[in-house]
């Protein structure tokens, strides 16, 4: 896993001074390159060679000066700031770590096993950067985080790799923070690359398309867009084969030169596309020439395809973009991250062309992107994810056969033949076993999950290479094992055509060596719906898991199944129907990725499930089913938010991933690792993280079986909320009218009739008081009568809908004494409306249906502080950007029974709330209309309206940008008012102050809270 990308690093290391490189690779080989120091230092203990290592490598090589010498910048042993705990070196510059080393014996071979304690140390240094390992035989180097690194075999390192060690820990180079820019640079580069990149095989893609549509105007046009996109797969491929070697350099420009020779000073014209097909045809069978042989890599790219082999392309259209795309170096610019982008993407462009053929209007809000959920996932999740899942099982696989590392590292010297055979008979097993696994992406796009999967597996089976050298004492010897990777390990399912060919490709590209056939990835990456095997509803693409993977479902399912599985809720309602019958645990509004959930629980009887989906799971009152069917027939094994955007594209906000275990009698007080990171940052470090482990069966207790990150303090004071009774046990509550898209129609500012009711807003409420807009809304009932569909108005950027759509309710939910409580936000807002107000759906209405559970206590326990904390933690949406106050939700909310003896207390004071905020009100009302009588061009900007705010020279200062003059007597006059003001709403707002913490008291014992407990809450939401 490489650091930078290949044309930035290699800018720099050109920049180095070869004489220098020479010197110091020298040096190094004198030491590290010597048999015989090889072997003291394999035989030596972790400590013995701990501070012989930094003085060998980092002082004598690389410049670096060691403590306690003056002026140190290398240290042994380096205390964490927060901890006792010590990394085994560090660089310092100042008195700033920017680098810890963390240091093993060489019978530690695997290097990953000390990531997650080195990273440890770099955490707890706020200016470090930089995270070295090594067990004195290799040297891992980090820059920030782990998802990348560069891995240098010290003990055979060429003069090339030495350098980019060079470039990466010397001295200079290190203390000036030169690795940390050039990776910089190479996400820039990455960046701009894939840009261009993508334009250019955007045209390239378009000019094919259409020129083929006008030269075979017979042939389907969606027939010719997807041999479009083959032909692009065969030209990527062949471009990425001759920068990397396995096809002679430079083929395609070859080609294209040959046939202008041809056409211009032979006078044998051909078109273009026959030679290329002629090429196309060498990669599928080979061919042995004079000049080259070309292998015949085949794996289905490349055989006969009637319709490729019988149209016509104009020569222009290929002489220009095959030029284009070959001038882009894809050995060192272009990687299989960069074409995942670039894939990605394509895809959106690929479904409004296909609805272009088609005749569909292109709806710019439901792109392939948007409306199937398809967004390119980052590396550091699917890295996550695949280490989480396959590693977890390679981990206890390893336990399981006692593959310890150290027994290999002994070698065989000196050790029995039945100890030799023994432990490679366990190497054996082990590969075996890791050949058996099977992993599957049900959605799996451009095949960012199947790479990084298929990565993992080839770095785990080199491992086992790596171990059988030690034992043995022989050169380290890869085994080609990717092509049974490929045939048994990796499997994916898209409902794309394109994408399927796409994700084939990738890893083609990822796996093609010289002079070796291409897998044929028919059996294993399939085009077809997860979701449907009914062929009335899903067509040629239904699915039948156990038809389509008889051999898998033989041994009971997939290990592990793992991806990004699409979501939103852009269902046909055929398909809708179907899920309606078949789908049990989806509801009103199903979305994608919770029938995604569901189909795995319907359709594997084993098996680890991982995937990264909208944190909605967790809260939708929508999903209560399907969180129930995880909390009782899987083993939840992880839960964890990511707060920030994962996802720019996306729709959704946090994203969540999840980790379950479907087995056949699962244990539900099996134990949920919860976790948060509130931003990416944090995931990537694992620094920062809130995490706690639960009994996944405390949420069934949970009101709509709600799931939330909790610490362990916090379970306690959720367990007794959740002993009390509910609001709806004892009032009703209630939705407001919805305008609909006939709002423009039924809202107006004037009382036009006596229909024209008065309406108000979610903004328009506040802690115990309304501020009325003035607004009206006719509730005429025969208006749905002489509304038409043309009158409908719909939202900024969305199609035009087609059915008229609003619900007004019955009078008497508004013209009744009631709580108002503000919809949208993070907290508890309400008031008592005496005046009849009518509201919307971003209004709920508590009613009293007795006479002993009066209006004001409930509102005064709901505006308190306690309550607003309460729901935070019953909830999680404290600060999120779209958080709303259900209706369901407010319905649950505990409520003691016992409120009825604190009943008189809280009445006497809410009547004091409402009153007071209504004087205040009335002050600010009356000083506003004074300042506007007095002066008729005052304008009331944000400041004048709330002029209480202000000082007394901040008032006079926004008088005066105004133009309004006044004299020193009238300046007196005001400013002495002005103060007198001030001073009464400053006195009832501390009145009001004083009274709140009462309630707040108060509530805190009716919900019997400790001091310790009172403390736990208002600290989680400081």
């Amino acid at each position: 896993m490489s650091l930078f990308q290949k044309s930035v690093e290699k800018k720099y290391l050109n920049e180095l001074d070869s004489v220098l490189i020479n010197k110091k690779y020298k040096e190094f080989q004198d030491y590290f390159g010597n048999p015989s120091i090889q072997e003291n230092i394999r035989n030596s203990k972790e400590e013995q060679f701990q501070e012989g290592f930094l003085r060998e490598l980092f002082v004598s090589v690389f410049g670096y000066t060691l403590n306690p010498q003056p002026n140190f910048n290398l240290t042994t042993e380096l205390k964490n700031i927060a901890n006792s705990k010590k990394a085994d070196g560090a660089i310092l510059k100042g008195e700033d770590a920017i680098a810890v080393i963390e240091l093993k014996g060489t019978d530690t071979t695997d290097l990953d096993k000390i990531e997650t304690q080195a990273f440890g140390y770099k955490n707890h240094h706020p200016k470090c950067v930089y995270v070295i390992t090594s067990n004195f035989e290799k040297l891992r180097f980090y820059i920030q985080n782990a998802v990348d690194h560069i891995d240098f075999d010290l003990f055979n390192l060429t003069r090339e790799q030495f350098s980019l060690m060079w470039l990466c820990l010397a001295k200079d180079n290190l203390l000036n923070g030169l690795p940390q820019k050039i990776k910089e640079s190479s996400l820039l580069q990455e960046e701009n690359i894939t840009k261009k990149l993508y334009a250019d095989y955007s045209k390239f893609r378009e000019a094919i398309y259409n020129n083929l549509v006008k030269n075979n105007p017979k042939t389907n046009k969606l027939l010719l867009f997807k041999k479009t996109q083959k032909l692009l797969d065969r030209f990527l491929f062949i471009f990425f084969a001759e920068d990397r070697l396995l096809l002679p350099p430079n083929s395609i420009s070859e080609i294209v030169k040959q046939w202008t020779t041809l056409k211009d000073e032979l006078d044998e014209y051909v078109p273009l596309y026959d030679r290329f097909k002629k090429y196309f045809g060498y990669m599928n069978t080979g061919y042995k020439g004079k000049k080259y042989d070309i292998f015949a890599y085949n794996g289905g790219l490349f055989a006969p395809d009637e319709i490729l082999d019988n149209i016509s392309i104009d020569d222009e259209i290929l002489h220009k973009h095959t030029l284009t795309l070959s001038q882009y170096d894809f050995e060192t610019d272009v990687d299989v991250n960069i074409l995942g982008h670039i894939f990605e993407h394509s895809l959106g462009e690929i479904e409004n062309v296909q609805a272009e053929i088609k005749g569909e209007k292109i709806d710019t809000q439901k792109t392939k992107r948007k409306k199937d959920g398809i967004f390119y996932t980052p590396k550091y999740i699917t890295k996550y994810i695949v280490e989480n899942t396959i590693g977890k099982l390679c981990e206890e696989k390893r336990i399981e056969l006692d593959i310890v590392d150290e027994e290999y590292a002994k070698g065989r010297k000196n050790r029995k033949k039945d100890t030799i055979k023994i432990l490679d008979d366990k190497l054996t097993d082990y590969r075996n076993w890791l050949l058996s696994l099977t992993i599957l992406d049900p959605a799996c796009g451009s095949g960012a999950f199947l790479n990084q999967a298929l990565d993992f597996l080839i770095t785990e089976h080199r491992k086992i290479d790596d171990l059988r050298a030690q034992l043995f004492g022989s050169g380290l010897v890869f085994s080609d094992i990717t092509t049974d990777i490929l045939e048994k390990n990796i499997y994916g399912v898209d409902l794309n055509e394109e994408s399927v060919e796409i994700a084939k490709l990738s890893l083609w590209l990822r796996t093609a060596q010289k002079g070796r056939k291409l897998n044929k990835l028919n059996n294993n990456i399939k085009c077809g719906n997860s979701l449907i095997d009914d062929p009335e509803i899903a067509g040629e693409k239904a699915f039948n898991w156990q038809n389509e993977f008889p051999e898998i479902f033989k041994n009971g399912g997939f290990d592990v199944v793992i991806g990004n599985p699409p979501y939103g809720i852009f269902i046909d309602s055929k398909s809708q129907e179907h899920f309606n019958k078949y789908f049990p645990l989806t509801s009103y509004k199903t979305n994608l990725y919770i029938l995604f959930i569901e189909r795995m629980m319907q359709v594997f009887k084993k098996g680890t499930i991982h995937f990264i989906i909208p944190k909605s799971l967790l809260f939708n009152s929508y999903y209560e089913a399907i969180r129930k069917a995880l909390i009782q027939n899987t083993e939840i094994v992880e839960i964890y938010t990511i707060t920030e955007k994962v996802f720019e594209d996306a729709e959704v906000g946090s994203s969540l991933l999840l980790k379950f275990n479907i087995k056949p009698n699962p244990i539900q007080k099996n134990v949920v690792r919860l976790a948060v990171a509130e931003k990416i940052e944090n995931f990537i470090t694992n620094f920062g993280i809130t995490e706690n482990n639960v009994e996944q069966d405390f949420f069934l207790g949970v009101p709509n079986c709600e799931i939330s990150v909790i610490s362990s303090n916090s379970q306690l004071i959720l367990e007794k909320l959740h002993s009390y009774k509910q609001i709806k046990d004892f009032y009703a509550l209630k939705n407001g009218l919805n305008p609909g898209n006939i709002k423009h129609i039924l809202v107006s500012d004037i009382k036009e009739s006596e229909n024209h009711k008065p309406i108000i807003w979610g903004r328009d409420i506040s802690r115990y008081h309304i501020s009325w807009s003035g607004q009206y809304i006719n509730y005429d009932s025969s208006i749905a009568e002489r509304i038409t569909i043309e009158d409908i108005k719909s939202k900024e950027g969305m199609n035009k809908q087609t059915r008229i759509d609003f619900a007004l309710r019955s009078p008497d939910l508004f013209e009744s004494k009631k709580i108002v409580i503000r919809k949208t936000g993070d907290s508890l807002i309400g008031c008592i409306d005496e005046n009849n107000f009518y509201f919307d759906t971003l209004v709920h209405g508590i009613y009293s249906t007795t006479e002993d559970y009066s209006l004001e206590p409930l509102l005064a326990i709901l505006n308190s502080k306690p309550a607003t904390l309460f729901y935070r933690l019953l909830h999680d949406i404290k600060g999120k950007v779209f958080a709303k106050i259900s209706l369901d939700n407010l319905g649950s909310f505990p409520l003691p029974s016992s409120m009825l003896e604190y009943s008189i207390d809280l009445t006497e004071k809410t009547i004091s709330l409402l009153a007071k905020q209504t004087s205040i009100i009335k002050e600010i009302q009356q000083f506003n209309e004074l300042l506007a009588n007095k002066f008729d061009s005052v304008q009331f900007n944000s400041k004048l309206l709330n002029w209480y705010m202000l000082e007394s020279k901040e008032f006079l200062k926004e008088l005066s940008k105004q133009k309004i003059q006044l004299n020193l007597a009238e300046e007196s006059q005001w400013i002495q008012y002005f103060k007198e003001e001030k001073c009464k709403i400053q006195k009832s707002k501390n009145e009001i102050e004083n009274i709140e913490n009462e309630i707040d008291q108060i509530v805190y014992e009716l919900y019997g809270l400790t001091e310790e407990e009172i403390k736990i809450v208002e600290g989680m939401n400081s």
